[in-house]
């Protein structure tokens, strides 16, 4: 369990602070009971998150799962975390509000609630329960490839309302890229290619007076309660791994990324359509397996591309 707060205080991965074991769960766990929340931009080791009303999300990357060390605590929106129902945490969705996540591994896909913030592990995407682990598939894996859906908002009472006219579980298609959008060669022509500091290439900033101090630690991504924790996960199945240092409306833009690049790996440009205008994204790998893409991502933070992620595609 990592800390980031004074040595005193240890941090549950996903909620409030954990200040005292969890009460045993003997009977049912209560249902909603917490408020709907946005949430403010906030920083976890250097990594800045900027939690958004987003109905158009739709993104890949490695999900990983917790359960036992935090049921019956309090999630980031005042609900009271079960890791036998259908829920998430996610580092920047609105809670409470419903997502289809699909394992891309084995087609599976499940509808669930999304009330907490997390993983906070470089490079993942979301972190599931235990409970949603299982119907996936991975829980003895302890990561998977996945597909992360926006549906709708959820009932602040609990669950998943009418799962918005889905089931709570189906075995999905694979998820295709047309060839078209894949990529740009790597030598695509640039008349000039201007030196772009990483400042200019980031994010829009948000002055560091306005972010909350972080109350919430790093999910480890140890193995799952029983596991040795001597492998490490590696993900396998249908989807490559990459790095994705930055998407870009400028060609000009991502070719400066890629070549500053260069020495992390294998870097490619792709690109791909957005309600009808081309970005284009600058992707290390592909990548063998998770602990690659941990690797890369850290190498890639380290050029200063602070808002890098792991994605799958």
């Amino acid at each position: 369990m990592a800390v980031i707060a004074p040595a005193f205080l240890v941090l549950a991965a996903c909620g409030t602070p954990q200040t005292k074991t969890p009460p045993a769960a003997t009977g049912p766990l209560p249902k909603g009971g917490g408020y709907y929340k946005v949430g403010n931009p906030y920083q976890i080791n250097g990594i800045w998150y900027y939690p958004a009303e987003n109905e158009k999300y739709d993104a890949t990357g490695i999900a990983s799962w917790y359960g036992p060390g935090f049921h019956g605590l309090k999630t980031a929106n005042g609900e009271v975390f079960d890791e036998n129902e259908l829920s998430a945490a996610h580092p920047t969705l609105p809670m409470p509000v419903i997502a289809r996540v699909t394992n891309l591994e084995n087609g599976k896909s499940v509808v669930l609630r999304i009330n907490d913030r997390g993983p906070f592990a470089s490079g993942r995407e979301i972190d599931l329960s235990k409970k949603a682990a299982e119907v996936l598939g991975f829980k003895q894996k302890g990561t998977a490839k996945v597909r992360v859906q926006y549906i709708g908002r959820a009932p602040i009472e609990g669950g998943i309302g009418d799962g918005m006219g889905v089931a709570e579980t189906f075995v999905a298609p694979p998820v295709d890229t047309p060839p078209e959008e894949r990529r740009v060669a790597g030598t695509a022509p640039v008349t000039s290619v201007a030196t772009v500091s990483a400042t200019e290439l980031a994010p829009p900033s948000v002055p560091v007076a306005s972010a909350p101090a972080a109350t919430m630690a790093p999910i480890s991504d140890a193995a799952p309660a029983g596991g040795t924790g001597a492998e490490p996960p590696v993900v396998a199945g249908p989807g490559s791994i990459y790095v994705q240092a930055g998407s870009f409306q400028s060609l000009q833009n991502a070719e400066a990324v890629r070549q500053q690049l260069s020495g992390v790996g294998r870097v490619e440009i792709q690109t791909t359509m957005v309600d009808g205008t081309p970005f284009y994204r600058v992707r290390v790998g592909p990548l063998s397996d998770v602990p690659a893409a941990d690797t890369s991502l850290q190498n890639v933070i380290a050029q200063g591309h602070r808002s890098a992620r792991i994605v799958v595609d």
